[in-house]
């Protein structure tokens, strides 16, 4: 399998260090690889936590558990599998979790609801508990690592390690985020993409970073598509660990609040973008910009639908100014549309407006955005005030070999 640096791959960041978060990582073999594969957060003592999770009907044990974990609000360890979903194994699968989790809590002294497992890779295949178990043991003595170590352990198909940071002043006192994520294929998230996590030493009360990180989800991780498939084990958890040492942040109004969550969002938006460019077999990086739709709701939806199609990313993959495309991926979106009002362009040229070619359009610009690897299409409905921004790539040949050969 050709796993080479995505084109639109980008260096991984420097990342603050954020206090009550120390990072390990050990070699479990969940695969035949010369690797880590797994990856522990040990987490202070009065850390929150909130997370978004796919909605997938197959979720695997670990979504299961962690959709419930999330309601007591605080955490104290994170484990994240790579190589072995661990989806779709029964009470075997939901037994490897147990044994994980216990094996921490014990080792911790904590409450088993405040250990947190994450598992990615083949589907169907039980995680083998022997090495888990071993792995475990190994993470929990090893050294602490840094963010780039503790992101490269957590990949499967991704050809690069992705990360983001920012910050928030909060009254006087400066706030540190810094997260990493995995994701390549299997990327359509109805919540989130894949892996990712979070941390902040920010003193965020559990109820309200739970609605930030849904906010900032509905906003990012659910405007991106690589390829139309929800995975059964996407997961973003956000860790708050209060060491910072302001006042804890529990409302909307609270001074830092709007402050906090627009860097929680610049995050967000980050690593999901990340997770479009490093699309298995990538070469473009696609923006698709929708405005004038009947809602904000309504225009993501106009935008996957377009972010979606094959013989869009296919026409853009092959540098094929087809607006044509564009128009039959907005008709079967199944939102309110109207042919005379729909105007499309590429890169700043609108080919077509209200319903019609432009009598002086001009390809040649267009062709030559196409070539590129930074893609926008831009599409006005004309229908009302909804907007909405999302992210895709090109489909390429790249993407077939990749998933035909990804279980050998």
């Amino acid at each position: 399998m050709d796993l080479s640096p995505s084109p639109l791959a980008r260096t991984f960041p420097e990342l603050p260090s954020i206090d009550g978060v120390t990072l390990r990582v050990a070699r479990a073999g969940y695969k035949d690889w010369d690797r880590a594969d797994l990856t522990f957060a040990e987490l202070a003592e009065g850390t929150a936590v909130a997370g978004v999770f796919t909605k997938s009907a197959c979720a695997s044990s670990e979504v299961e558990m962690g959709r419930v974990q999330v309601g007591q609000g605080s955490a104290r360890a994170l484990i994240v599998n790579a190589g072995n979903s661990n989806a779709f194994t029964g009470h075997r699968g939901r037994e490897a979790v147990e044994q994980i989790v216990a094996q921490v809590a014990k080792a911790l002294g904590c409450r088993d609801e405040q250990v947190f497992v994450s598992s990615t890779g083949v589907i169907g295949v039980p995680l083998p508990r022997d090495k888990a178990r071993e792995g475990v043991a190994a993470v929990l003595q090893a050294d602490p690592c840094g963010w780039e170590t503790a992101a490269r352990a957590i990949g499967t198909t991704d050809t690069f390690t992705k990360g983001a940071g920012a910050s928030a002043m909060i009254g006087a006192t400066r706030v540190e985020l810094a997260g990493f994520i995995k994701g390549s294929g299997m990327i359509a998230p109805d919540m989130a993409t894949m892996l990712g996590y979070i941390f902040t030493d920010a003193a965020i009360a559990p109820a309200l970073l739970q609605e930030m990180l849904a906010k900032a989800n509905a906003a990012s991780f659910s405007c991106i598509t690589v390829d139309g498939d929800t995975s059964t084990s996407d997961t973003v958890l956000a860790f708050a660990t209060a060491k910072a040492g302001h006042a804890t942040i529990s409302s909307w109004d609270d001074p830092g609040a709007d402050a906090f969550y627009a860097a929680l969002l610049q995050v967000c938006r980050d690593l999901a973008q990340l997770v479009v460019r490093d699309g298995e077999g990538a070469q473009k990086f696609i923006e698709i910009a929708v405005t004038g739709a009947a809602s904000d709701k309504s225009a993501r939806h106009v935008g996957l639908a377009i972010a979606n199609s094959p013989l869009v990313k296919t026409a853009i993959a092959g540098g094929d100014a087809n607006w044509g495309r564009v128009v039959m991926a907005v008709g079967k979106a199944g939102e309110p549309a109207d042919r005379d009002r729909l105007s499309i362009g590429f890169g700043g040229t609108w080919a077509a407006r209200d319903g019609q070619p432009l009598a002086d359009y001009d390809e040649r610009p267009v062709t030559e955005h196409l070539a590129g690897e930074e893609i926008r299409i831009d599409v006005d409905l004309g229908m009302g005030d909804g907007r909405a921004t999302v992210w895709t790539c090109d489909l390429t040949h790249g993407y077939i070999a990749i998933n035909a050969d990804y279980r050998s």
